[in-house]
């Protein structure tokens, strides 16, 4: 292949099917998957990958969760099964930052059906962590070299006295 750089998945996958038929050789899927792999890196200014469909892919290293708060009484839920709190959440924390960003609509909750895993998270560390000083910066290095005694000892012991 020549040692043109693309910055696009269709005009390489082009080039290598080109290459390979002009070389007369034929790969199975997984074959052809691992070499896109191999030979390709992420790249913030290359175009967006396109699935067959022409719809971007989602990028797995940029994937992400937010916790919404849940609403105090009835939500309205629009077409998709979006609870308008959390589209509105989207909307003012997310959108802002990451304006190519979009909610998931295939995770649902099985028991509301809505868009979204419902749930509680209890932050442990928020709650109930209580901030303890390190000990003295001397202490740690005498209980260190008390320690590298031991060791010394414990080696002498074992080869012999020596």
């Amino acid at each position: 292949m020549p040692d043109t750089l693309h910055k696009d998945r269709g005009t390489f996958v082009a080039a290598l099917n080109a290459v390979l038929k002009k070389a007369d050789i034929k790969l199975r899927a997984p074959i052809r998957k691992a070499i896109l792999t191999a030979l390709s890196e992420r790249d913030e200014t290359a175009s967006i990958c396109r699935d067959r469909r022409g719809l971007p892919e989602p990028d797995p290293k940029l994937r992400d969760t937010e916790r919404v708060p849940l609403p105090d009484g009835a939500d309205p839920v629009d077409e998709v099964g979006i609870p308008a709190s959390a589209q509105d959440f989207f909307d003012r924390e997310v959108k802002p930052h990451a304006p190519d960003a979009w909610i998931n609509t295939s995770k649902r909750d099985a028991r509301d059906g809505r868009v979204g895993l419902v749930g509680y998270e209890i932050n442990f560390n928020r709650y109930f962590y209580r901030f303890k000083p390190p000990r003295p910066l001397g202490e740690i290095q005498a209980d260190i070299r008390r320690i590298e005694g031991e060791m010394v000892a414990m080696l002498r012991e074992v080869a012999g006295g020596t």
